[in-house]
């Protein structure tokens, strides 16, 4: 926040509340700053969000009490000077808490001053970003008494204070091997694995799954996914981060976060996760900050600007919030981790940071594009650095504790002309493009680059690998290895040595026909020549830039060594370059022309699951459906594959042959990553149902019969209705 529009609003709000006898204001320096068109702003607002309680007079409504008057103010005389503001913004309106817009609480606010004695002036009160991001928690010295806080209040209070005092500090030993009970990271551990120990829930008893509890989440684009420690689960959607009571649903605290008008409280945006570590929980939101709130208020400890204000917050499908931190952070040895995604004009590319955990200061950073006189700089063509677009961090990395490296996947370019037109008087150069389509390998501690892998060079098509990087262990030429698990859009996954990033082996699904064939020595990709664009010339090019495969993560059993992954089926794209000129290709832009569509010939089967062996290479089963996946996938030690479908079905399937044995019909799409925790010997599955994303939008059109309901979004957690004692492997 800007300091005097700081100053103003705390000033502002110490007038209004009255000052205690023997205190200075921050008003004895001078008039109150609010503006008249601040008070015609907030005089509309409040008609038409606040009327309905508080009258339209402002004390003569049947819902709420008096905002303006002598007792208003001796009500607020002995609070904090931003205790009213935090509280409106906390608590108003009551369908919808923190859901206008940040500009429209300062002017409401600046009526009630009007109202209650206030002239105003020429300087203005606040600018959109005046609230300061709050929480509301259990009550604290000082805190306003506004409720009925009667002896069943105070219980209610001191229970759900008693559950977040009793949780215990995150270690690094706690997120090296998590407690089996908890959910600490986006897709359970550092290895993202996608998979949980947890056995009550098995082939057995799943189909006695039933519902535990459900609750409401602010609107977002959804793809998001919970954490759960000691009891306390963790939510995030659009401007609100939630700590829930995992057993009954019951809301602990909640942090809204104000936003930009431009933002439209989030709704757009998606973060995939949250990371917990000691007593903070870090959470990415839609302005590009990562804020550090304490796990048993939710109050700031921190809050750290990701992107700059020079790199701005732009609305647009490809500059918009969700493209600047889609994924989340990651934490490892102190250091919040996290990459960003700014869209197509953004010149230079994208990066990865590492702040301190307990500071916020940044300590590294390392760009996925790389820089002339870097490894791989001059791969790009001969462009300089401000032509270089893309490579974008749309997820979540990984992390090996014993070698110290984060992993993390990158996008593609979006200029094509960038790569394909030789620069003036010069022929055409190495236009791999490092470090698109890659995972690079940092270490932890510095942000160097260990290694990378560049799975897909030159990608023109939009067909990333900026999705999970999956850690594990299988046998290569007879011996235990290490290795790093991605697959691209077009659903062709390669396996890389997380030592050293060198090539193991791929596995192409088939549902891709640009790729030729795979050089069984590198794994470097050999391009079908007649699908090479031509400028002006269609193809018919398979996957859609939606992908194969998508966000939606994969999961792995280390038992069976079978690799699980969603997939739309028989969905391909028009392609065509729009090729331009020399000033248009420096000023960014994308110039790919993409428009999906069914494949030829389909057999109108979209969804598709398939279970890899690593140990084989060879697809053990597939599961095929009419509606496409949209979650991410769920193993565990009791046999079971939790998936959820855009038909709204969320189903378990056997895990050894793909057998549907159990599902249930949600309110919405789960276009999100389920979880399951255990409380008191009792397992849950939780996943998250609404959204709307590109993701989701991209496929709508393979099932016209399935029509969308209106946007809402909802946490489903389920249990057995019948439970015996839970254990885990």
């Amino acid at each position: 926040m800007n300091r005097d529009v700081r100053l103003r609003w705390v000033a502002a709000a110490a007038w209004l509340v009255g000052t205690p006898a023997g205190a200075q204001s921050l008003f004895d320096s001078g008039p109150v700053g609010f503006s008249a068109a601040e008070v015609a702003r907030g005089r509309t607002a409040y008609i038409e969000s606040c009327a309905s309680c508080h009258g339209p007079n402002l004390n003569d409504g049947h819902g709420g009490p008096a905002v303006k008057g002598r007792d208003f103010k001796s009500h607020w005389r002995a609070q904090s000077p931003g205790a009213l503001l935090t509280l409106i913004f906390q608590r108003m309106p009551p369908a919808a808490p923190g859901s206008l817009e940040s500009r429209t609480y300062t002017d409401i606010e600046a009526f009630l001053l009007r109202e209650n004695g206030g002239k105003a002036g020429t300087a203005m009160l606040a600018g959109s970003r005046a609230v300061a991001g709050a929480a509301t928690a259990t009550p604290r010295a000082g805190a306003a008494r506004i409720d009925n806080e009667d002896a069943t209040y105070q219980g209610v209070m001191a229970a759900r204070k008693a559950l977040l005092d009793k949780m215990t500090a995150v270690t690094d030993a706690q997120l090296r091997s998590p407690p089996a009970a908890d959910w600490l990271m986006w897709r359970g551990t550092y290895a993202t694995q996608s998979y949980s120990p947890l056995d009550q829930i098995n082939r057995n008893t799943v189909h006695a799954l039933a519902v535990a509890w459900t609750l409401t989440l602010p609107a977002s684009q959804n793809e998001a996914a919970p954490l759960i420690h000691d009891g306390v689960l963790f939510v995030e959607s659009g401007t609100t981060v939630e700590a829930v009571n995992a057993v009954d649903g019951s809301i602990l605290w909640r942090y809204i976060r104000p936003l930009p008008e431009s933002l439209h409280n989030g709704s757009e945006a998606r973060m995939r996760g949250l990371a917990i570590f000691e007593d903070r929980l870090y959470a990415p939101t839609a302005d590009g900050h990562i804020v550090a709130l304490d796990v048993r208020t939710g109050e700031v400890r921190w809050d750290h600007a990701v992107v700059s204000a020079e790199q701005g917050v732009r609305p647009g499908l490809f500059d918009g919030a969700f493209f600047h931190i889609s994924g989340g952070p990651l934490v490892a040895r102190g250091k919040v981790i996290v990459g960003v995604s700014l869209g197509i004009n953004t010149g230079g590319g994208d990066y990865i940071v590492g702040l301190d955990a307990r500071s916020g200061a940044e300590q590294w950073r390392f760009y996925t594009i790389a820089h002339p006189g870097d490894p791989g700089g001059d791969s790009w063509n001969g462009a300089p650095t401000a032509e270089r677009y893309g490579s974008g961090v749309w997820s979540i990395g990984s992390y090996d504790p014993d070698l110290n490296l984060v992993y993390f996947g990158t996008g593609n370019t979006y200029d094509v002309g960038t790569l394909l037109i030789p620069r003036a008087g010069k022929s055409l150069s190495n236009n791999d493009a490092l470090y698109t389509d890659s995972t690079v390998a940092l270490d932890a501690d510095t942000g160097k680059l260990s290694w990378y892998y560049q799975h897909m060079n030159r990608d023109i098509w939009d067909l990333d690998w900026a999705f999970e990087q999956s850690l594990v262990t299988v046998p290569i030429d007879g011996k235990p290895t290490k290795l790093v698990v991605s697959g691209g859009k077009g659903a062709i996954f390669d396996a890389v040595n997380g030592a050293n990033g060198k090539y193991a082996f791929s596995k192409d699904l088939g549902l891709q026909n640009l790729v030729a064939s795979i050089d069984p020595g590198t794994g470097r990709k050999i391009i079908k020549p007649e699908l090479e664009p031509q400028a002006g010339r269609t193809d018919l090019v398979c996957p859609t830039p939606t992908g194969a495969r998508s966000w939606p993560t994969t999961a792995f059993d280390p038992a069976s060594g079978y690799l699980y992954v969603p997939l739309v089926d028989n969905y391909c794209m028009d392609y065509s370059w729009a090729a331009r000129g020399a000033n248009e290709i420096a000023a960014g832009g994308q110039d790919m022309r993409l428009r999906s569509r069914p494949k030829p010939g389909n057999d109108g089967n979209f969804g598709r699951i398939e279970a890899i062996d690593l140990k084989t290479r060879q697809v053990v089963w597939t599961q095929r459906q009419r509606a496409p996946m949209a979650s991410s996938l769920l193993s565990s030690a009791g046999g079971l594959l939790f998936s959820g479908a855009r038909d709204r079905r969320f189903r378990a399937y056997d895990a050894a042959n793909g057998k549907v044995l159990w599902e249930t019909i949600l309110n919405a799409s789960p276009s999100s990553s389920p979880a399951t925790y255990g409380v008191d010997g009792v397992q849950y599955v939780a996943v998250i149902a609404g959204g709307g994303g590109a993701f989701d939008a991209g496929a709508r059109s393979l099932t016209p019969e399935i029509i969308d309901p209106p946007a809402g979004m909802t946490l489903w957690v389920f249990k057995l209705a019948a439970i015996g004692p839970l254990s885990s492997q």
